[in-house]
């Protein structure tokens, strides 16, 4: 008999009847039955990028190469925060998951391409006390402050009403998948499997959004009516989608990355045809102007008040427990 406080060794038997035993970590809870010191706030506990290699190829700056998956990373990571919010407040169960399955994918992203920057350039990861477990994923993720971001700042504005979000998640994955397709032949090896498995991700994305689209522009008035006015305030941020950073335009020319310039017809095109069918005009609204004389926007770690909310919620526990562990 065994003790009811005593940890059970997890055994199946295959169809031949011979035992079968688990890895330890076969599911959420066996870890809780071994004495590891775990970081308590990831997503996994495995470096993402074991086994690969993660050699900076020749012909780029390893420093051009970190800023550039930092800010594939930061785009995916706020975004994904920003679509998590909608957990629990979807319009129906269905859409509530599929809202959420979106920002897993995203977080998944975010998570490889955090990895990638600290591993290409580790002057990039904020330090912490050397006792700390945080890998480096997560100390880029939880331990900078807003500046230190330099996500599009279309993944950081508040959410609004449904119709806001199909909208969003539309302009968001029409714009990302033009460059994750590109990125498949990346002359980085690991930016190049990321592009791989992305693209697959948000080809969903946006067929779900714009199925969404097309929906509420021909449903009720008020459906329509509500599309209407969010694509109308979002489309100030639309233009910055495809405005060439400095690091962009080095990782470009090393074969490396894309300069978002290069698909702004392309998603321009995809769009006009998801708005003909649902039978409503491109916004005209203009851009939504930079900071200072220079006018800095998110790729330069200058962004809206909604990105220093949003991380002040993201990062609160983390923060007040560098060295939790459970």
């Amino acid at each position: 008999m065994t003790a009811a406080n005593d940890p059970t060794v997890n055994v199946e038997h295959d169809e031949a009847g011979t035992n079968v035993e688990h890895d330890e970590h076969d599911n959420a809870y066996s870890g809780l039955l071994v004495n590891d010191a775990h970081w308590a706030f990831g997503t996994d506990f495995e470096d993402p990028l074991a086994g690969v290699d993660t050699t900076v190829p020749e012909g780029v700056e390893a420093s051009d190469l970190g800023a550039y998956c930092l800010m594939l990373g930061d785009d995916a990571l706020v975004f994904s925060q920003r679509i998590s919010e909608w957990c629990s407040n979807a319009p129906d169960l269905e859409e509530d998951i599929a809202l959420a399955n979106i920002a897993l994918d995203l977080l998944g992203q975010s998570r490889l391409l955090l990895a990638r920057a600290a591993a290409a350039d580790p002057a990039l990861v904020p330090e912490l006390p050397e006792s700390s477990p945080v890998p480096d994923e997560d100390r880029l993720a939880f331990f900078r402050n807003d500046l230190a971001f330099r996500n599009v700042r279309l993944a950081e504005v508040p959410n609004g009403d449904f119709a806001e979000a199909v909208a969003k998640i539309l302009i968001y994955s029409t714009w990302r998948l033009s460059i994750f397709e590109r990125l498949t032949t990346s002359r980085d090896s690991v930016l190049a499997a990321i592009a791989v498995k992305g693209v697959k991700e948000m080809s969903y994305h946006r067929d779900f959004a714009g199925r969404w689209v097309v929906t509420l522009a021909r449903g009720t008035e008020e459906s329509r009516s509500r599309l209407v006015t969010a694509l109308d305030g979002l489309w100030p941020l639309w233009s910055e989608l495809f405005e060439t950073h400095p690091v962009e335009a080095a990782v470009a020319e090393a074969g490396i990355g894309v300069d978002p310039a290069e698909v702004a017809d392309e998603a321009s095109v995809i769009l006009d045809q998801v708005f003909a069918a649902a039978g409503i005009d491109r916004p005209e609204a203009g851009s939504l102007a930079g900071v200072g004389v220079h006018g800095q926007k998110g790729r330069d770690g200058l962004h809206t008040e909604a990105l220093s909310k949003l991380l002040a919620e993201m990062q609160v526990v983390a923060r007040e427990h560098p060295e939790g562990q459970w």
